[in-house]
């Protein structure tokens, strides 16, 4: 690696409170959970700290609360190296997450957006400079989505290719998609992109998402790996095997080290396997940002496969 993947990371700031139950509760069931913490977390931030680990020099923009979990989170990102100069305090409250995590990991969360609901397009032209700057634009979808659109299409006017993580599911308009060079979703979230009519198998699934717009896609499966499409190609990668404990951030992690490997060396199948590994050691800690590896971690389990 020569020199870091410079992301632009427009994105989601929260603060995560995470409960552990011994299942994950049904409609209208009362359930005696376990340990409780609480966690820095958000899908933009969570984003910016796997990359900023995986060794990329990383720029956030985003909304955080003029409270103490805002500077709490400002400063977090600013211990991992990430230039927050772009995170705006807004008078309201920041986001929370509300985390409920089972034994083998899967979760429920519900967000309360808070100030990440605030980010406006002025905003972000305010901070075009650093998406015009970067290697790759990285966005979620737990900002709003008229900011998203606003920043991929200044990334576009600059050659900054565009990566979406169309995440929390929702529907995309098509001139949003058509902006977007890789699309990451897992199967719900591709679903609520396409409609009752989103096919059953993955292959015509990713051809489905690619004539919305998109010129890659990446479905995630979780402990069955992904896929990837451009096209007329089509891989698979499968999950590396690891004793999950929680899998609060393991998409952010796969996300980012996609990211990071795309930026680094262009191939597709190598930053799979990159990003495979990423979401895989991201399970093996409980906590968003806490399970989130160095790049050191995930060589060696890289090497070990």
């Amino acid at each position: 690696m020569s020199e870091p993947a410079r992301l632009c990371i427009l994105g989601s700031l929260n603060m995560d409170y995470v409960v552990a139950a011994p299942a994950l509760p049904r409609r209208g069931e009362t359930l005696l959970g376990g340990p409780f913490a609480t966690f820095p977390g958000g899908k933009g931030a969570n984003q910016a700290v796997a990359a900023a680990r995986l060794g990329a020099a990383v720029c956030m923009i985003g909304c955080v609360g003029a409270d103490a979990q805002g500077a709490f989170l400002r400063n977090s990102l600013l211990q991992e190296g990430v230039d927050v100069a772009p995170v705006l305090e807004r008078e309201t409250t920041t986001g929370i997450a509300l985390i409920t995590v089972e034994p083998g990991g899967d979760n429920t969360i519900v967000v309360a957006p808070g100030a990440n609901a605030t980010l406006t397009t002025a905003d972000v032209d305010a901070s075009a400079g650093a998406v015009r700057g970067a290697q790759m634009l990285v966005a979620q979808l737990e900002t709003p989505l008229m900011a998203v659109a606003r920043a991929a299409h200044i990334a576009r006017s600059a050659d900054v290719p565009v990566l979406l993580n169309a995440a929390p599911a929702m529907d995309v308009p098509g001139p949003v998609l058509r902006l977007v060079d890789i699309l990451v979703v897992n199967r719900g979230e591709a679903r609520a992109l396409l409609g009752a009519h989103a096919p059953a198998d993955l292959p015509s699934l990713a051809m489905a998402l690619l004539a919305q717009g998109p010129r890659r896609v990446v479905i995630t499966l979780g402990d069955q790996g992904a896929v990837y499409s451009a096209g007329a190609s089509f891989q698979t990668q499968p999950a590396f095997p690891v004793e999950a404990v929680d899998a609060t951030a393991a998409g952010d992690a796969f996300t980012a080290a996609l990211a990071v490997g795309l930026c680094e060396h262009g191939d597709a199948a190598l930053a799979l396997r990159f990003a495979a590994a990423a979401g895989a050691l991201a399970c093996t800690r409980r906590g968003a940002q806490p399970s989130l590896p160095a790049r050191a971690q995930v060589e060696a389990l890289l090497a070990q496969r």
